[in-house]
């Protein structure tokens, strides 16, 4: 047993030195190199004459400060969205921005809006509206847009229906 034992632990080391990679005899920059003695082209020069640039023409989407080139898009300063929109009436519980959840104040919840931001929601049904402020965050259902405390959803109409077309005005 013991020679079949030392036979095995010497065939090792002659089988690793048999299959050698011949990676080995080469440098670190031929094995790592993505395409082998690859190297990259110095860049274009600068042309030294630079014409000066024309600010671009109002866009024609009727905004005089939008402009294609303009980095930061200007939004005008109310945001509009609309969908379909839930009412929700725990008794109790704390919200996600820490206040206490109170089902008779006009609260409602976003997936991105700020807390404390003020929101005109404005059922399409009804044509009824309320000011909201955004304490919560959802509605976990895909597909709607805001949930309404029971007061907001009461001061829509809404609370026979549950759910309803809103427009919604971030004030």
């Amino acid at each position: 047993m013991r020679l079949s034992t030392f036979l095995a632990v010497a065939a090792i080391p002659a089988w690793i030195a048999g299959h050698v990679s011949p990676a080995a005899a080469q440098s670190f920059d031929d094995r790592w190199s993505i395409i082998p003695k690859a190297h990259a082209e110095p860049a274009p020069p600068v042309p030294e004459t630079r014409q000066d640039l024309q600010p671009a023409p109002p866009a024609a989407t009727g905004h005089p400060q939008a402009s294609p080139n303009s980095r930061s898009t200007s939004r005008s300063p109310k945001r509009f969205f609309s969908g379909k929109a839930s009412y929700y009436s725990y008794p109790s519980g704390k919200t996600e921005s820490g206040e206490n959840f109170d089902r008779d104040r006009l609260t409602a919840a976003h997936r991105s809006l700020p807390f404390g931001t003020k929101v005109r929601v404005t059922a399409l049904s009804t044509g009824k509206s309320v000011v909201v402020r955004i304490t919560d965050r959802g509605p976990a259902i895909r597909g709607r847009v805001l949930d309404l405390s029971t007061a907001a959803a009461r001061n829509l109409g809404m609370t026979d229906r549950g759910v309803t077309e809103v427009r919604a005005e971030v004030l």
